[in-house]
C-alpha cells in the first residue's frame, strides 16, 4: 500500500538520513517497533503537529543500551514488514530503521545521562536504562533534526527525563506528550504485552504478580519513592 500523500521514504543508514533534503516541519515519533494502536495515536498527534504540509518521521530501533543485563533484548519483538506496512497505513512520510552498527561505533566512548530524575522509581532497579534512553534519543535528535518529538505518557519517568535533557542540553525541539492508550481490559498498550498469557485471565494473573512485587519492593510510606514521583510530576508540567 502506497502512502496516499507520497511514497514513504525508508532509510537504514545515518549518512542517508542526514543527507535527505528537509525544508518543512518535521515531527518525530521514536519507537522500538512492534507497533500497535498506541503508536497509531502518537503518529496521529504527530500529524496534527506537523500539519498536512509537514513531515511525520518514525524511527524504529531496538536500543541495546537501554536493556540491562539479563533482560529481553534478544527476544524483544521485531516485526519489520508488519511495522513498515503499519507506518504506510498511518500516513508516515519517513521511516528511519537503522541497525545497532549504524547507531553505535564499536569503540564508542561518549554517552548522555541524567542524574536526578533517573535515580528513583524505575531507575533504581534498572541500572543504566535511562542513560541508554538519553543517549539514543539525543542521537536521534541529532541525526533527524526534528522540530518536535512525540512521547507517550505511559512511560512517565522517561518523558520527564527526556524533557529535562532537552532543557539542559538546549535542544530546540518541542516535546509533545500523549495520554496513555489502553486495551479493552484497562491494560496499557505495550509492545511487550504479547509476552503475556493470552486472555483476560492470563493478564490478571500477570498484573497480580506485578502488584505483589511492587508492594514488596515499594512499601507504603516509602518517602524516597514519593519524593521521586513528585519530582517527575513537576518535570513533566509544561
Amino acid at each position: 500500500m502506497i502512502n496516499s500523500r507520497s511514497a514513504m521514504r525508508i532509510t537504514t543508514t545515518v549518512a542517508e538520513a542526514q543527507s535527505l533534503e528537509r525544508s518543512k516541519r518535521r515531527v518525530l515519533v521514536p519507537t522500538m517497533g512492534a507497533l500497535h494502536k498506541a503508536h497509531a495515536d502518537l503518529i496521529r498527534v504527530a500529524r496534527g503537529s506537523a500539519g498536512q504540509q509537514g513531515e511525520v518521521a518514525v524511527s524504529i530501533f531496538v536500543n541495546p543500551l537501554q536493556f540491562e543485563p539479563g533482560s529481553d533484548y534478544e527476544r524483544y519483538p521485531r516485526r519489520q514488514e508488519a511495522d513498515e506496512e503499519f507506518c504506510r497505513d498511518n500516513d508516515v512520510d519517513f521511516l528511519f530503521r537503522p541497525s545497532a552498527a549504524q547507531m553505535y561505533a564499536d569503540d564508542r566512548s561518549v554517552f548522555v545521562d541524567e542524574f536526578s530524575l533517573s535515580e528513583t522509581l524505575e531507575g533504581k532497579s534498572r541500572t543504566g536504562h535511562f542513560g541508554g534512553v538519553c543517549t539514543v534519543v539525543a542521537k536521534l535528535f541529532n541525526i533527524l533534526s526534528p522540530d518536535a518529538a512525540v512521547f507517550g505518557e505511559k512511560d512517565f519517568q522517561q518523558l520527564a527525563i527526556v524533557r529535562r535533557m532537552v532543557r539542559d542540553l538546549n535542544f530546540k525541539i518541542d516535546i509533545i506528550a500523549v495520554p496513555t492508550v489502553r486495551e479493552h481490559d484497562g491494560l496499557a498498550c505495550s509492545s511487550r504485552n504479547q509476552y503475556f498469557v493470552q486472555g483476560v485471565a492470563g493478564r490478571d494473573r500477570c498484573r497480580q504478580k506485578i502488584c505483589e512485587r511492587s508492594h514488596r519492593t515499594c512499601p507504603k510510606g516509602d518517602q524516597q519513592s514519593a519524593a521521586g514521583a513528585d519530582r517527575l510530576r513537576g518535570a513533566c508540567r509544561c
